[in-house]
């Protein structure tokens, strides 16, 4: 390899790695993404993340504790919008950009990120490295349930980024087909890193019996993640068996009805008082929760990966998820039930069981632990690392071919 340590760039346009997840548009993009740069300078890397300015009160550049580099770049108002609306920024966002000193490398996470990212690499002459973590669905596709229709710009963008950049990271085999397949990039140049957990957060914790026992689904609140069907689920069970569901998240920037529809189904179904709506949690009260919890639900019609999943296994928490997307690869198949039906009673059938099992609890539980032990923030970062140093190397290696 070319260097031993790199200047690398990290450009994420439309929301904060460092905002806390559960809301808006922060998800587990935001959680991969800061984990693995936090990694990265841990490893003596020079590591710049650069956002969006969403709030006035923050200085331009700061250095995190964990020794990256925070640059807010100014680029429409300085408040928290939808990412429907940040299109419109991508120009000025990329001529903030020109501030970023020295780089060896740039990678740029989802498709506004790269649209800004993409020509700020050729400027600077270094590769160009995308990661997606969600493909907009193209006209001529039927839309999967919960899919909602993306703009012209996004998907003429995502392929141009996707046949244009030097390499892209996927975070499953099933994005890394999604990207081939709508996208038309190479093979060659797909590179899969499985995204990690930090096991020293989410942990098994000493079973307990709570009061009411509750499973706990945590997601961003819109129909793509499927939490009519986990409320479904509860309605289905029988009513002495039935735990609480405990819903962790807030709702998407322009589903803010969706959760006013979700109180609407618990009344019909008659659960009203065994569903909780926990808004956004921390990532430490969100460990805290799956600590005591007696299963995790991820009903979503489609993740590109799932990190959610393998932080419940982390956990000790058993796992009840719907196959589809990169949430097979996100849980073992011993340590979590994967479902190719949307019935809420064989959904109902397969928790009653599981709640009522002691032995085939403890059984996914230690399996869900082992497994989730194999996949950390270390390797996540170390891999990526391995991309860009072989791109560079690469790099180095066609300029002698020229000289």
């Amino acid at each position: 390899m070319s260097r031993t340590t790199l200047s690398i760039a990290v450009v994420a346009l439309h929301t904060s790695p460092f905002s806390a997840p559960g809301s808006g548009d922060v998800g587990g993009m935001n959680v991969l993404v800061r984990a693995t740069a936090e990694r990265m300078a841990s490893e003596g890397h020079h590591v710049e993340v650069i956002t969006r300015r969403f709030t006035p009160d923050l200085p331009a550049v700061s250095r995190r504790p964990s020794g990256v580099v925070l640059r807010l770049v100014d680029a429409g108002p300085a408040t928290l919008r939808p990412k429907s609306e940040q299109e419109a920024f991508v120009e000025a966002f990329r001529t903030g950009l020109d501030a970023v000193g020295d780089i060896d490398i740039v990678h740029s996470h989802h498709w506004l990120a790269g649209m800004a990212g993409l020509p700020f690499a050729r400027d600077r002459h270094v590769s160009h490295v995308q990661s997606f973590h969600s493909i907009a669905a193209h006209p001529s596709t039927a839309l999967s349930e919960g899919e909602r229709p993306e703009s012209a710009g996004r998907l003429a963008g995502e392929e141009w980024l996707a046949q244009t950049s030097d390499a892209i990271v996927a975070v499953s085999h099933a994005e890394e087909r999604t990207i081939v397949e709508r996208l038309h990039a190479d093979p060659a140049r797909v590179h899969v890193v499985l995204p990690g957990v930090d096991s020293t957060l989410f942990h098994r914790a000493a079973r307990r019996l709570e009061p009411r026992p509750y499973v706990v689904t945590a997601a961003r609140i819109e129909p793509l993640k499927g939490l009519d069907l986990a409320i479904r689920t509860i309605a289905a069970m029988p009513a002495a068996a039935r735990p609480d569901l405990v819903i962790a998240g807030g709702p998407t920037d322009g589903y803010e009805s969706h959760v006013d529809e979700l109180h609407a189904l618990a009344a019909e179904l008659g659960v009203t008082d065994r569903v909780q709506f926990a808004g956004p949690l921390s990532r430490e009260d969100l460990a805290a929760l799956f600590a005591h919890a007696s299963a995790a639900l991820v009903p979503s019609h489609s993740e590109t990966y799932g990190l959610v999943a393998l932080e419940a296994e982390a956990s000790g928490v058993p796992v009840l998820a719907a196959a589809s997307g990169g949430l097979r690869e996100a849980v073992s198949e011993r340590a979590a039930a994967l479902l190719t039906t949307r019935d809420p009673q064989e959904w109902a059938d397969r928790l009653t069981m599981l709640l009522g099992d002691e032995a085939l609890w403890e059984s996914l539980s230690t399996a869900g632990v082992r497994f989730a032990r194999q996949r950390t923030w270390d390797r996540t970062a170390h891999e990526t690392v391995q991309v860009y140093q072989r791109l560079i190397a690469s790099t180095n290696e066609r300029w002698r071919d020229w000289a």
